[in-house]
């Protein structure tokens, strides 16, 4: 029995290891959890290999995406629901359906006997540790990726992570290790993952506010640090980011994590510049859930970008209380000083 298999690009390699160390003669059935290229993008080559007859576990969704990615319709595909099983010998596979988590085709497989979860997407990281296992890395480390991933990829279906995660636990499952396919292996406490994601799913927050611009001569820049301030003198805890050089997967979780997001850009062609444009954008398609937001910027002819930012602001479901403010041009003292003031009137409203 094969659980997923791997990105096309090492199709070949991997096959050749798969002989060595398992031998391809004892697969005789494969799960497809999740058939995006960097997961199932080297099922083609290796049932190239097997015979033709070889059962493949999926969900419905599963099989269409297969069919279209290898043109085959011929393949024994074995269609799974939640619930479903199948006896391996020594053990039994246990399914769960997991839509959207982040595809349609995705799919949880439970090992009863092990105990082991193969997780797929969920609960993983994009990050290679000093150790495979949970408890061989830094934990802090380990975390900040998961929470990254979390809000970087499975963040717009919270809602279905939340009720998903409720099913899981109603199937009383005997959890030892979780194995999502990116990342370290949860071996230790597994179950803290999928209580951070139950955590997570439901409008989480910290306690600090993001302010994130960018700036062409320093004015945005300017008006950014006195909203800090208004911020800080009020009490509240601030980060102040330059989106043009921030990292925008960090930027991401940063935002993620924040109880209110401040947005600013200076006016360039009549519009907003290129990495708040497409920030914006992002926090529409992530799907960000009661948060306090606000737009501001600087400009030199007609202005338009802090309106924009603070249309995109509400056009993506945020709390956008107050009128942007706007500077022409270097903002004075008295500009600065209105700045500081808008921050503390927004720290009043969180």
């Amino acid at each position: 029995m094969l659980i997923d298999t791997i990105w096309d690009i090492y199709q070949e390699e991997y096959v050749e290891k798969l002989d060595k160390e398992v031998g391809l003669k004892n697969i005789d059935m494969i799960v497809v959890q999740h058939m995006e290229p960097d997961h199932g993008g080297g099922l083609g080559y290796l049932m190239s290999k097997l015979p033709e007859n070889t059962p493949i576990y999926c969900t419905k969704n599963g099989a269409d995406t297969i069919r279209k990615h290898f043109n085959n319709k011929n393949w024994n595909f074995q269609i799974v629901k939640t619930g479903d099983t199948v006896k391996t010998g020594k053990y039994e596979l246990v399914f769960v359906e997991m839509t959207m988590l982040h595809w349609p085709d995705s799919l949880l497989t439970y090992v009863k006997g092990a105990n082991v979860i193969f997780s797929n997407d969920a609960f993983g990281q994009h990050y290679s540790g000093a150790g495979f296992f949970n408890d061989e890395v830094d934990s802090c480390e380990l975390y900040q990726e998961a929470m990254k991933y979390y809000a970087n990829i499975l963040l717009p279906y919270s809602p279905l992570v939340k009720r998903k995660i409720e099913e899981i636990k109603s199937m009383n499952l005997q959890i030892d290790i979780i194995a999502p396919a990116h990342g370290v292996i949860w071996r230790e406490n597994p179950m803290q993952i999928i209580e951070k994601y139950y955590e997570w799913s439901q409008n989480y927050k910290e306690d600090f506010v993001s302010i994130v611009y960018d700036t062409m001569y320093d004015s945005t820049r300017k008006m950014a640090e006195a909203i800090a301030e208004g911020f800080i003198e009020s009490g509240v805890k601030v980060k102040l980011f330059n989106a043009s050089i921030t990292d925008r997967s960090d930027l991401i979780t940063d935002l993620f994590k924040s109880k209110g997001i401040i947005i600013g850009s200076c006016t360039v062609n009549n519009t907003v510049m290129r990495p708040i444009i497409s920030l914006l954008e992002e926090i529409k398609a992530l799907r960000f859930k009661d948060k306090l937001a606000a737009g501001f910027g600087s400009y030199g002819w007609s202005g338009e970008a802090p309106n924009i930012i603070s249309k995109r602001l509400q056009e993506a479901g945020l709390k956008v209380p107050l009128q942007p403010i706007k500077v022409k041009y270097r903002p004075t003292e008295q500009e600065l000083l209105e700045c500081k003031e808008y921050g503390k009137t927004l720290a009043k409203l969180l």
